[in-house]
């Protein structure tokens, strides 16, 4: 049986078919839906000072930017299988060459390059699911399975590096990467408009209401990563032991998994302004009240409740992106855009943590917030006027 047989396995609007889909635009990306497992095992796996440890993320997630940016000039005319199957062999080689460096000098560069592929397979994997029957149905799956398997590694991440070492980091993700490399054989094809191929690959169809769109999916992505990368140092520095912010991360994470959910469960039923504008207000609220994590209760409640209004809001503001060509190719400049932000996050914490401490960072993140729901109400509204 040939890849092409295997494809037909599942029908593209199945549930089983939704979760390939997910699994194959995470595999890329895993690192980030670690969280601030991650940065804090730099911090404590290689023994660098947390701005060093940003860094070093921040790197990984700017190289995952420019790959999405290749791709939004690529999804047009490439055999999506074969490209993702190569572009995770890279993966998997800029992984195991990480478990052998310390400097984080050479480290900053070597995740930046693994950053810039897996954006490409990821970039690749978001056009895919703009070209579905169900965009964004599958946009709340992807973010369902991005926390399932982001809290399991928040939960045994810093219990492996506590026992192996950072390589336990990278093993993590390579094993993530085979297991997308099995099911991807299996994953359906999508349709390829004929339109596609008279097309102009870098004819991009830019106007002002997608550029809003974008502009707020890099505000809320940014400033969303830009907490929840030092949620765990955050924990430390309220007294927190390492095992118990690990827990709480893990259980604030699983229950984020309703988020996603529920997007795959009422998908535009009741259009993409409302959900917007509900996900986005929510988000702000409790990044607010992290000033007051001091209280064990607020740290976890605030923490939930973001997660929840991230994996319920991030497949709106894809689905909207989406709306704006019928080839993916918008939806993978958006995954561009996302990673942008997702990067920049980190980055500006990384340079005002020591200097300015996590209350800066936290009234910045708000800012960001409250900014983004404006856009994201002007945008949803003009667009459901034009339909």
């Amino acid at each position: 049986m040939n890849n092409a047989s295997l494809s037909t396995t599942f029908n593209q609007s199945s549930f089983i078919a939704a979760i390939f889909y997910s699994i194959l635009a995470t595999a890329g990306l895993f690192y980030v839906n670690l969280g601030g497992a991650f940065l804090s095992a730099f911090v404590d796996g290689l023994g660098v000072e947390r701005d060093t440890a940003g860094f070093i993320v921040s790197a990984n997630k700017y190289g995952a930017a420019f790959g999405a940016l290749l791709a939004t000039f690529l999804v047009k005319k490439i055999e999506w299988r074969k490209a993702i199957r190569i572009l995770f062999y890279g993966l998997i080689v800029f992984d195991l060459i990480s478990t052998q460096i310390s400097n984080p000098q050479y480290l900053i560069l070597i995740r930046f390059v693994h950053g810039t592929i897996g954006g490409l397979s990821v970039g690749i994997g978001l056009s895919i699911i703009a070209r579905t029957y169900n965009p964004d149905k599958i946009f709340g799956m992807l973010l369902a399975v991005q926390y399932t398997f982001g809290s399991l590694g928040i939960l045994f991440v810093p219990r492996l590096v506590e026992s192996f070492g950072t390589g336990a980091l990278f093993a993590t993700l390579i094993s993530f990467t085979l297991m997308t490399l099995i099911i991807l054989p299996f994953t359906p094809d999508v349709d390829n408009n004929q339109d596609q191929i008279k097309s102009n690959f870098y004819q991009i169809p830019i106007s002002g209401l997608l550029i809003l769109s974008l502009f707020c999916l890099f505000l809320f992505q940014a400033a969303n990563m830009g907490v929840a990368d030092y949620a765990f140092e955050l924990g430390k520095d309220i007294g927190l032991a390492k095992n118990d912010i690990s827990y709480l991360l893990t259980i604030a994470n699983f229950i984020s998994i309703l988020g996603g959910v529920l997007v795959y469960v009422i998908g535009i039923r009741f259009g993409r302004t409302k959900p917007l504008c509900i996900g986005i207000f929510t988000a702000a609220l409790f990044t607010y009240l992290l000033h007051y994590s001091d209280n064990t209760y607020i740290y976890f409640i605030a923490n939930t409740l973001t997660g929840i209004a991230w994996g319920f809001t991030i497949p709106y503001l894809l689905g909207l992106c989406a709306t704006f060509d019928k080839f993916g190719q918008i939806a993978a400049l958006a995954g561009f855009v996302s990673k942008l932000g997702l990067a920049s996050g980190p980055l500006v914490g990384a340079l005002f943590i020591l200097s300015q401490g996590f209350s800066f960072i936290i009234n910045l993140a708000t800012i960001a917030l409250l900014l983004a729901l404006v856009f994201a109400a002007y945008v949803g509204l003009k667009q459901e006027s034009i339909r």
